[in-house]
């Protein structure tokens, strides 16, 4: 009888361990589960929407938008370091951002599951809303999705897990004013060859079924298509450009993609495309390193030559330890690049001032 007692009391202890399964995991493979619908969103048209109009971005009265913004370092990052908080977006509103660039790893995606991912998804995008800024949401990898093979571990993705990454992006914030942009890819690379090859045939055959898997959920939201060469070069576009209406082009113009004089290399690089098309420099910087001499020449010289053409920008990174970085540290201290940033942002450079 004890030992009866004993045994039924030791399974009591061991369910109450187990994990809880819920009727829908129980469910038999093949008997489908319920559909359910994306919650609405009060806030969802707080903004006014974001248009393409040739080859300007237009708010529904028609006015052109010029955005000027920033990155933020990886939501993922940001809270399991203590930092993920509405204080933080407000930090970022005073630098004058009108823009906020999410950039998401596909190694915390997976990791963090995109369950909860699109939890702080949610959080980041109520807070832009309050404080009046549009998002642009960045599946941030570098390499070769024709072939998968990536830079860095943090980058590896797939093809397939692309696609279901802006399904599930596209589904879930639909109709959602705040968020302006789909980035589709952050920059493609074949890394000189050592990522083997990849012809813009086939880049653009990829980001052609990427933002038509987008536009059966999400036919508002503008996707954003990167050049080759890490983003940097749009010189394809005179030939073949992407088929699809609505959309931008992104550049990453670093000072180090090409030696002075800029001005005649970017023109040819990307700045034509901008005459036609919707062109976002979605990530740039300079300076910002430790112990790194910091010299205005290149920041004065691509932000004239962005706003002079058109070309909304976004730089890179509000985060103390990814650079080229616009914070010191967690205090919010604005590093050289951060301060000179702030004064772009809010049209406080002399060229600027001059208009």
């Amino acid at each position: 009888m004890k030992k009866s007692i004993l045994l039924f009391l030791l399974v009591l202890t061991v369910a109450a361990y187990l994990p809880q399964i819920s009727a829908q995991e129980a469910r038999p493979w093949y008997q489908d589960a319920p559909f359910t619908f994306p919650k609405p969103n009060p806030k969802a048209k707080i903004l006014p929407l974001i248009k393409v109009a040739g080859n300007k971005f237009v708010n529904v009265k028609g006015e052109t938008i010029l955005f000027r913004g920033l990155s933020i370092s990886d939501p993922d990052k940001i809270e399991r370091q203590g930092h993920w908080n509405k204080v933080h977006f407000e930090k970022v509103k005073e630098m004058g951002t009108m823009l906020v660039r999410i950039p998401v790893h596909p190694v915390a995606w997976r990791e963090r599951t995109p369950e909860k991912y699109l939890e702080l998804l949610d959080q980041a995008v109520e807070w832009c809303t309050d404080l009046g800024m549009y998002v642009i949401i960045d599946w941030h990898s570098i390499g070769n999705l024709g072939m998968e093979l990536f830079q860095n571990p943090m980058y590896n993705t797939s093809k397939p897990e692309t696609y279901q990454f802006w399904r599930t992006i596209a589904q879930h914030f639909s109709g959602n004013n705040t968020v302006a942009f789909y980035e589709l890819f952050n920059e493609p690379t074949i890394y000189r060859g050592q990522l083997g090859s990849m012809p813009w045939s086939e880049w653009k055959q990829i980001n052609e079924n990427i933002i038509n898997l987008i536009r059966a959920y999400d036919t508002e939201t503008i996707p954003l298509v990167a050049g080759l060469d890490w983003a940097y070069d749009l010189s394809p576009l005179r030939d073949d450009p992407v088929n699809a209406e609505g959309i931008g082009y992104v550049t990453h113009p670093y000072a180090h993609k090409r030696s002075q004089p800029w001005e005649p290399k970017w023109e040819e690089n990307f700045g034509f495309a901008a005459d036609k098309y919707p062109v976002v420099a979605t990530e740039f910087g300079f300076g910002g390193f430790p112990g790194q001499k910091t010299d205005n020449t290149y920041g004065n010289s691509i932000i004239k030559y962005l706003e002079g053409k058109g070309i909304s920008w976004c730089c890179w990174v509000f985060d103390p330890e990814w650079g080229p970085r616009l914070l010191q540290s967690w205090q919010y201290d604005l590093t050289d690049e951060g301060e000179f940033f702030k004064k772009a942002m809010h049209n406080e450079l002399e060229f600027q001032k001059a208009k």
